[in-house]
């Protein structure tokens, strides 16, 4: 679609002046092309009337009335219009907040149009969101599917759709296919001029729906296109590599007072041939939580360590990386592997002779957070990217630390399973390895749901276990009280629990606003069993392993997505004792809420939930901003175009293997690729 004369700034429409242009620049609209690419969110089917007695079958009512009566309601700068009208069937109430003009523009006697949604509200028939044009005697109204766009403020419906009908008028025969012409005929695929027109302006729901299919395919398969050029492209990269002998490997499983389970011992057979694979590993581990992934990370880097390289493991937060560097050092110095751990807080004195070791090679694993990739830290061989809870970093953050090595084998891995759509989308070119068993021994968390208000009995159930040895979480949305809000918080509840609930057992508080030494210090103590009741935040959603803590509530559980409701309850249950999670919930509690509490409480798989996060979420909000790069598709959704999706794959890859020379950059559909689809090529 993108010609020379699409991409002329918006401004050379009539009705985009100066003005006009800001506001669309804040839709990211500032070309032709970006307008014709705005699709729109929805669409308003007005090829039928409803009447305004039927307003409660149907999402809107579209019928021709007529103007009754003129009131206002409300004083002052407040005063707003409201317009009695009635047509054949019944009467309502127009109520017209900021819009008092329309008193000049629907006269009362004159027969109107009118569009919109409407309830029962103080004893009438009212809607405050319409639509309404004068219509002329004898004049037949036009009718038709309207699209319905994503707005900014100064930008209404009716200019939007004027610019676009204006935008199609003058370039939309211009427009060519960018797919093959095979492609297009094999999947009876539209002609993209037509698509874009018919996805602006269709004719019927069956034009819409086969232009959206049409717009969407080729979206996704472009989108697979440079996925399937980036695996060509990692696997022409020739890796000179020494056989594993698995001798440190075979030496660390003799010491495990554990076997593995099949699914870890499957997943490492995948690992380790992709570290003897002559070109570099790109590989995805996601397993469930306290599934046994750190295990076979560390196996995976004793693999590099053998051959003379190195690895490093890097975790979102010091809690988490020191977790690791812990299990790493009883584990592994014993065989003589040298480790060490860098995070931002390593002090001036220590850090210049840890960074010389890591330069010289003197050090073979390290752990730590973000400061592994820091400017002044310099390996002298890795050869392995281990990157825990790879959805907390962004993907620059994750090629920061790529670029240490010359050309590293890269493991991403997560608690958080991910949906195949999602995976085939947003992971596509990675190959995805999967712990679905838990070790032996382990048992389901029994899960609960209470209302607050009723939490004493939880609170009494927790005494039992905190008498017969064990410990507790106690998880809260906020650290402190707030002004905006009047959940209970950490802060206020560590106290309380001490004082008045549990006075004779210890209580300690933990949260991100403290000092690293103090939260490693009350780590310490829970860990070590001195610390009985722990009270945070989220700052526990990953990483903490405490066997004998048996019990976790969490207060306001409605204000928890459900990944991290499951990620906190992964946190107990961790050893072979009967452990249990509470969800206590508020009044304030939302459909979608609902839907995540019966979701926990009614399943401990986390691929399953995963799923049902997703049904809830959308793919967007799932992955979530903190994903930076990850791309939000215009108008393909990997959810319900999952079958497109995987057609798409099929057609890309196939034209890769087909013709290599699409590797080249000079290559026609990878000009397209590179220019009309530059959002996803560049977020990829």
């Amino acid at each position: 679609m993108f010609l020379f004369e699409l991409n002329q700034p918006v401004s050379a429409l009539r009705g985009a002046g100066p003005a006009v242009a800001a506001k669309l620049a804040r839709l990211g609209i500032s070309t032709i092309n970006d307008l014709l690419s705005h699709y729109p969110r929805d669409y308003e089917d007005r090829t039928q009337f409803v009447p305004l007695s039927q307003f409660a079958k149907y999402p809107s009512v579209h019928t021709i009335a007529r103007v009754v009566r003129h009131d206002y309601i409300g004083y002052g700068r407040m005063k707003t219009l409201k317009i009695k009208i009635q047509d054949e069937t019944s009467e309502a109430e127009l109520i017209c907040f900021n819009r008092n003009f329309l008193e000049n523009l629907l006269p009362v006697g004159s027969r109107i149009l009118v569009h919109g949604k409407f309830q029962f509200r103080y004893g009438e028939l009212q809607s405050s969101t319409f639509e309404a044009e004068p219509v002329r005697d004898g004049q037949q109204p036009s009718q038709g599917i309207l699209p319905v766009y994503s707005l900014t403020e100064g930008i209404s419906q009716g200019l939007m759709r004027k610019l676009v009908r204006q935008a199609l008028s003058m370039y939309g025969l211009k427009i060519e296919n960018e797919l093959p012409a095979d492609l297009i005929q094999k999947e009876a695929l539209c002609d993209k001029a037509r698509a874009i027109k018919q996805i602006h302006s269709p004719e019927s729901m069956d034009e819409l729906n086969r232009a959206r299919s049409s717009l969407a395919f080729e979206e996704l398969f472009y989108f697979q296109l440079k996925i399937a050029m980036r695996i060509q492209s990692r696997r022409q990269q020739k890796l000179p590599r020494k056989k594993i002998q698995g001798l440190l490997r075979g030496r660390l499983l003799e010491r495990l007072p554990f076997q593995l389970t099949a699914d870890q011992k499957k997943v490492l057979e995948e690992i380790t041939a992709d570290q003897e694979a002559e070109h570099p590993m790109a590989r995805l581990l996601q397993g469930e939580v306290g599934s046994g992934k750190t295990i076979i990370a560390l196996l995976a880097a004793l693999n590099e360590v053998e051959r003379g390289g190195q690895a490093a493991v890097m975790a979102p937060t010091e809690l988490l990386a020191r977790q690791h560097a812990a299990t790493a050092a009883k584990l592994l110095e014993p065989l003589g592997i040298r480790l060490a751990f860098l995070t931002g807080n390593i002090n001036d004195q220590s850090r210049p002779n840890l960074l010389a070791a890591l330069k010289e090679g003197s050090i073979d694993i390290v752990i730590g957070t973000h400061a592994l990739f820091s400017d002044d830290v310099e390996y002298r061989n890795l050869q392995l990217v281990i990157i825990d809870e790879q959805h907390r970093f962004g993907v620059l953050q994750r090629i920061a630390l790529f670029k240490k090595g010359r050309i590293p084998d890269t493991l991403m891995m997560t608690a958080t399973p991910i949906p195949r759509s999602l995976a085939l989308t947003f992971f596509g070119d990675l190959a995805v390895s999967s712990i679905r068993t838990m070790p032996p021994g382990r048992k389901p968390v029994q899960t609960h749901l209470a209302k607050l208000g009723h939490e004493t009995k939880v609170y009494e159930f927790v005494r039992n276990q905190l008498k017969q040895g064990y410990q507790a979480y106690f998880i809260y949305p906020l650290i402190d009280e707030s002004d905006k809000s009047d959940l209970r918080n950490a802060t206020e509840m560590a106290k309380k629990l001490a004082e008045d609930i549990y006075p004779e057992f210890s209580v300690a508080l933990l949260h991100s606003r403290m000092k690293e030494d103090e939260k490693n210090r009350i780590m310490d103590d829970f860990v070590a069993g001195r610390c009985r009741v722990l009270t945070a935040t989220t700052v526990v959603e990953v990483g903490v392993d405490v066997p004998n803590a048996t019990v976790m509530v969490i207060e306001h559980a409605e204000r928890f997505g459900l990944s991290a409701l499951h990620q906190l309850r992964g946190r107990v249950g961790r050893s072979d004792q009967q452990s249990y999670c509470f969800l206590i919930y508020s009044d304030s509690i939302t459909d979608d809420a609902k839907k995540r509490l019966k979701a926990v409480y009614e399943s401990t798989d986390g691929f399953k939930l995963a799923e049902e996060d997703l049904k809830i979420r959308g793919p967007g909000e799932m992955l979530g901003t903190a994903q930076a790069g990850s791309l939000r598709l215009a108008i393909a959704d990997p959810v319900r175009d999952l079958e497109m999706l995987k057609k798409a794959r099929f057609e890309a890859f196939a034209v890769i293997k087909q013709d290599p020379a699409l590797l080249n950059p000079e290559h026609a559909i990878i000009r397209k690729v590179l220019n009309s689809q530059e959002k996803i090529a560049e977020s990829l």
